[in-house]
């Protein structure tokens, strides 16, 4: 599926702002510049007339001008990729790093993370919270799910703590490729990625974890069918939407079953996770 590039020259002040509108309109990954914010969304989301709304909130208060690109399965992350740097998660717990990053034997886990065209390498507060969850929950010998892995990263840590099997799938066939590579850089070929939704997990099958760091939305419809797929006292890792959206996902947890034992936020963000009691 191709993206659609929103190019936004703004006052910095309001780049926070304008993430978290257009991450309500689907908006799924984001680069601030010098001149304000890169703003990427699948075509199929992409709506031109509430963006104008979103602006149209703001133009008061400081001068906003935009611009629309089609990126045609472009690599839309190419420009952050060229400055990205290896990140931390946890007091030398977790490490991620590009391949071309030089290894750092002091951190408990080391994860080789080269994102191409697909979301997920730890600098995303969603995902880095979601890392964090993941080191504080026993992952030994336990069965996973990867809901909407994009470049695999939660699946790899998984992996890396001991879980099998790990199951991962994506909607994109490129994150599909991405996550396969990247598995196979962290020696963990094991990992079965797949493309397809929820929709395509055989609903006979039990897993401990279920991850998932999607968005507000989705989670809202699919919450229920992840938690079908949970052994008793499993666990469900849910991230991809604001701290104001976490009381109707947790609402819906609770509908479905799940009781809250862990949450975390960063910059507005939450994550949250649940215990299937």
């Amino acid at each position: 599926m191709n993206y659609i590039e929103l190019s936004l020259t703004l006052s910095p002040d309001y780049t926070d702002i304008l993430m978290a509108e257009l991450g309500e309109l689907g908006f799924e990954s984001f680069v601030e510049t010098d001149e304000g914010l890169l703003a990427y969304v699948t075509e199929d989301l992409f709506d031109e007339t509430a963006i104008q709304e979103v602006i149209a909130k703001y133009e008061e208060l400081t001068a906003i001008a935009y611009q629309v690109s089609s990126l045609e399965k472009k690599n839309w992350n190419a420009e952050w990729e060229q400055n990205y740097e290896p990140i931390t998660v946890g007091e030398n717990l977790v490490r991620v790093r590009a391949s071309f990053h030089e290894p750092d034997a002091a951190f408990q886990h080391e994860l080789v993370i080269n994102p191409k065209m697909s979301f997920g390498t730890g600098h995303h507060e969603t995902t880095s919270m979601m890392l964090e969850h993941q080191m504080h929950i026993g992952h030994a010998g336990k069965a996973v799910l990867d809901v909407g892995s994009g470049t695999g990263i939660l699946a790899i840590l998984a992996a890396k703590m001991g879980a099998s099997p790990v199951v991962a799938f994506d909607i994109e066939e490129w994150a599909v490729e991405n996550a396969v590579e990247n598995a196979g850089l962290n020696n963990h070929p094991e990992i079965r990625v797949f493309q397809g939704t929820i929709a395509d997990v055989d609903p006979a099958e039990r897993y401990d974890i279920v991850l998932a760091n999607i968005n507000r939305n989705v989670l809202l419809v699919e919450i229920p069918t992840y938690v079908s797929l949970l052994n008793e006292n499993g666990y469900l890792f849910v991230s991809g939407f604001y701290e104001h959206d976490a009381a109707d996902i947790e609402a819906k947890a609770n509908e479905a079953g799940m009781e809250l034992v862990r949450s975390l936020t960063k910059n507005q963000w939450s994550s949250l996770v649940f215990r299937k009691a």
